[in-house]
């Protein structure tokens, strides 16, 4: 007992003595206690700690005060110091320092303090659920392995020395490719619910580069952008004129939707504000990514990286976009292009892009591609870049409708307006889609409609063959395409060389089987379907798959399945060297079998047998060091199914078009949709009982939503002037009309009886009223923007739509510029226009122009004994209305302003009140204008007589003269 008091006295006053020398040492810059380490001297078999030798300056300890694994981490921090890392340590996985400060909160695990750092861990086969939670945080993530194991280092002459450790895979938001982070090869246990709390891919995961050029002479500015989607291989470029506002460059964010920007560190004001605004839209909230020197336990703002995230509205880590700074001598022509040369220059792979063809971009596009190259190069992921066929332009106003960001929210086609999310949205109605390629190409679809009208007709002709059909073709194949693991992402995967063996067989096993499926169809295909859109997809895709077929036939299934890469391949006829190798590991285990014999004999236990541990065999490892020569040729087939990588890109292309037609002919035939009739020689938009597709689907179980006729002619009547009272349905009538357009011209059928529409160039809105804060604009600011931006782009092929225009300012300025903005519209611009109005003047233009303007309100009906009845106590009661929803001919005298206050309980005194002040501010104007009108009479008959005495003077003068 003694002893033993005298053991846990002298452990407190240890404790005390290290918890002392940590009070002393609180780092200078943050007053955060020093970080401590595991027990690695147990696990590593690592020497004794010296006492810390200055307490004052931690620049200036020496490094015997750390363990040597303390020591390998803080080299492996220095290198890496915006990224957390996750060190593997035996069997789990460790993090240091303020890195395990960071991933304990987000992770929801323990982190304690242990000699010199605070620490957490993770076990190893859970490393990928970990790593994609902290990305999805916005992290970046270093996962640092350990370069030899256990067993060859218990063989070899350093097997008392430390762990060699290197820094295997970097990963962020755009980057989650290969085995450490893919669950794909676990879908097995995601189907089962094992991994139930997996973090998904979202369904896009761009990295968007951006540029700005300032051209001093012009004074203009250009922006490139190159977005890059590593997981899938998509690239997009642009480069463009753009304006203080940035509309162009929004519009093409929002569009993109990327998880992941590169800016250069002197990123103008203005882009700036953007990235700003659109967090701010999304209810974001930014933060720097700042990363700590474990060495002296300073926190720091690396000079060359500075990230913040932005956090949307739902509040859930996973849709964070991550924003990050690099070094603007990057961005610089000259840089940029260098780095573009030496890494097209020695390019030499099947489709992939030459030189001159890059060298041919734009400036600013180059002055993206350049800092892109770079920092893909940090995740080995810089393959994607080579290839040709992923080169695509974003924007080409011949093959697509201009959506403007303004758009892009006003009509809710990707996301709604209430809480950023996709329900209610144009996507969410039309996403039928059963494969994740498929989800991503609707995105495409619908935020790009097209201005081919062969392109529509051959939609539409594909859709209704799948309504109309009774063919069982069709519908085994969009059976084949259920429950498809995530083809676009396995082969991409393969051709970055970061898949494993599980991946690999599931990938080659599906694409084989679609083949040979689709192949058994071709009969039923060539005689069946009439759709020549269908025919192409269907025959050509077999052909496509071929390559699958024979990497499925050499691999090994158990093995490929169990990740066991020794014996992957069941044929390895053209394999050699790995033939060679396997037999050579076939003698090693033949004399360890025999050698366990003798250890049966020597530790007298008759049944020893060996053991895996953590997935290794030991008696493999210990004696055989040719096993290392495995993964080459793993890495051989890998690159030879990368030849095939573009081919069967495009087949997987050919099954997501497959997929989101299907899609559309679901939702068509749910929804009671007719096919348009688009042309292209008439400028015109003619809908017959049509409804809003969001609406009229929230509403279907009541089916309440009242249809509404529209038409419009270019040449006639071209313009609608829509008035009525608040909350009648006027927003959701000419959001309707738009959404029904841009259905018509994805190729979709739409929400009506009957549909004739001409070709829109492009859909403008202007709608709502709100300031921004970010851009420093007021309410009344941000309403002329938008209206002088569609000002600028509007042709006479054009939609506009104009939501109250004016109402940011006083009653006399708004009636002005609404009448003179709308003036312009008619007699200029000549484009289809929707103008939703309170001011009455406005409908005076339907005299002006009469073969051009219409008006129409939405309907209502008015509560007789409620008008404006005095009560006893002479209070003035507020009117009541009932909705009707239904587009009517002839402008509306009022709009019911009280009606609505009623709805939203303003108390029933200030009703009154407000009622009372109604009826004495109607009396003056009407007074007003009776009095002008009269006033206007009396001139003009005053004149006239003057006018008329004027003429019989000067005919009693003629008189005279006549005689003369």
């Amino acid at each position: 007992m003694k002893k033993m008091s005298m053991k846990m006295k002298w452990k407190r006053s240890k404790r005390r003595r290290v918890w002392g020398w940590m009070l002393q040492n609180r780092c200078s810059a943050c007053h955060s206690l020093p970080s401590q380490e595991e027990e690695e001297e147990e696990e590593e078999g690592g020497a004794e700690r010296s006492p810390p030798s200055d307490f004052s300056a931690p620049s200036r300890r020496s490094k015997s005060l750390y363990t040597p694994l303390e020591q390998q981490v803080i080299q492996l921090k220095q290198q890496h110091k915006d990224a957390l890392l996750a060190v593997e340590c035996g069997y789990k996985y460790r993090f240091f320092g303020e890195d395990a400060e960071i991933a304990a909160k987000v992770l929801n695990i323990f982190c304690h303090l242990d000699h010199n750092f605070m620490t957490c861990s993770i076990p190893t086969h859970r490393l990928f659920v970990h790593v994609r939670r902290l990305v999805s945080h916005g992290h970046k993530v270093g996962v640092v392995k350990q370069t030899e194991t256990s067993a060859i280092k218990a063989s070899g002459a350093n097997k008392n020395a430390l762990f060699t450790r290197q820094l295997s895979a970097l990963y962020t938001k755009s980057t989650l490719v290969g085995e450490d982070v893919n669950p794909v090869c676990r879908l097995g246990g995601v189907d089962e619910g094992v991994c139930g709390d997996v973090v998904s891919d979202p369904p896009d995961s761009f990295l968007l580069c951006i540029s700005e050029n300032w051209d001093k002479l012009k004074k203009q500015l250009t922006v490139g952008l190159v977005a890059v989607q590593p997981s899938t291989g998509d690239m997009l470029l642009d480069c463009f004129a753009e304006g203080p506002s940035r509309s162009e460059l929004e519009g093409r964010i929002l569009k993109i939707n990327p998880v992941e920007i590169l800016v250069p560190s002197d990123l103008s004001e203005q882009t700036h504000r953007l990235l700003q605004s659109i967090s701010n839209a999304r209810k974001m909230d930014i933060r720097r990514c700042i990363t700590s020197c474990l060495y002296c336990h300073k926190r720091l703002l690396t000079s060359r990286i500075n990230a913040f995230m932005l956090f949307p509205s739902s509040a859930q880590a996973d849709d964070q976009a991550r924003v990050e700074r690099r070094d603007s001598a990057q961005f610089e022509f000259a840089s940029a292009i260098n780095a573009v040369t030496e890494f097209y220059c020695h390019t030499q792979e099947k489709g992939s892009r030459c030189l001159s063809s890059v060298a041919s971009l734009e400036s600013p596009v180059i002055c993206c591609l350049g800092p892109l190259i770079q920092y893909l190069q940090e995740f080995n992921l810089e393959r994607v870049l080579r290839s040709e066929s992923s080169f695509q332009r974003l924007s080409c106003k011949s093959e697509g409708m201009t959506l403007s960001a303004t758009t892009l929210r006003n009509l809710e086609i990707l996301n709604n307006q209430t809480d950023g999310g996709v329900k209610a949205s144009l996507l969410w109605v039309l996403d039928h889609t059963c494969t994740p390629f498929g989800k991503r190409l609707m995105r495409k679809w619908v935020s790009q409609p097209l201005t081919d009208l062969q392109s529509i007709t051959e939609r539409q002709d594909a859709v209704q063959e799948i309504l109309e059909s009774n063919s069982h073709t069709l519908s085994s194949i969009r059976s084949l395409l259920s429950h498809l693991p995530d083809l676009e992402r396995g082969i991409c995967s393969i051709y970055h060389k970061k898949s494993s063996t599980q991946e690999f067989y599931l990938i080659s096993s599906s694409l084989s089987r679609l083949g040979l499926e689709l192949q058994a169809l071709f009969p039923a295909i060539q005689s069946q379907v009439v759709s020549a859109l269908l025919q192409g997809l269907l025959l050509d895709t077999p052909d496509l798959l071929a390559p699958a077929h024979s990497f499925l036939k050499v691999l090994n299934e158990k093995a490929a399945k169990s990740g066991n890469k020794t014996e992957l391949f069941s044929d390895l006829s053209g394999f050699p060297v790995l033939q060679e190798r396997r037999n050579q590991i076939q003698n090693v285990l033949s004399e360890i079998q025999d050698h366990r014999k003798d250890v049966r004999l020597t530790l007298k236990a008759p049944a020893l047998n060996y053991t895996t541990v953590s997935g290794q065999e030991f008696l493999i490892e210990v004696k055989n060091s040719l096993s290392s020569t495995v993964p080459p040729d793993w890495v051989k087939i890998s690159s030879q199914f990368g030849e095939h990588y573009h081919t069967m890109k495009r087949a997987i292309s050919h099954l997501a078009t497959m997929d989101c037609l299907f899609s559309l002919a679901e939702v068509a035939k749910q929804g009671d949709y007719c096919r348009p009739e688009v042309c292209e020689s008439q400028r015109q938009i003619m809908i017959r009982d049509g409804r809003h597709p969001a609406i009229d689907l929230l509403m279907a179980e009541h089916n309440q939503y009242v249809p509404n006729l529209t038409e419009l002619q270019g040449d006639c009547r071209r313009t609608m002037i829509i008035t009525g009272p608040n909350m009648g349905g006027k927003s959701s009538y000419i959001r309707q009309v738009a959404l029904i357009c841009v259905l018509a011209q994805m190729g979709s059928y739409v929400p009506a009886s009957e549909a004739r529409l001409g070709m829109l160039d492009g859909i403008y809105t202007r709608m709502g009223a709100s300031d921004n804060i970010y851009k420093g604009r007021s309410t009344f600011m941000e309403e002329l923007t938008e209206a002088s931006e569609i000002i600028s782009h509007a042709t006479e092929r054009s939609l506009v739509i104009l939501d109250e225009l004016g109402r940011g300012t006083s009653t006399h300025d708004g009636i002005a510029i609404a009448y003179a903005t709308l003036e312009y519209f008619i007699r200029d611009v000549k484009a289809l226009t929707l103008f939703v109005t309170h001011y009455p003047p406005l409908c005076e233009l339907e005299r002006v122009y009469p073969e051009h303007v219409s008006n129409y309100h939405m309907a209502f009906l008015l509560n007789e004994p409620d008008i404006a009845t005095d009560t006893d106590d002479g209070e003035v009661q507020p009117e009541f209305i009932t909705f009707l929803y239904q587009l009517t001919e002839g402008a509306a005298g009022r709009s019911y302003g009280l009606n609505v206050a009623r709805l939203a309980d303003i108390p029933e005194s200030i009703l009154h009140t407000a009622a009372r002040k109604a009826r004495e501010l109607e009396s003056t104007v009407n007074a007003r204008r009776q009095t002008h009108t009269t006033n206007s009479r009396s001139a003009f008959n005053s004149a006239n007589s003057k006018i008329s005495a004027h003429h019989r003077g000067e005919r009693k003068i003629e008189r005279p003269s006549g005689s003369e």
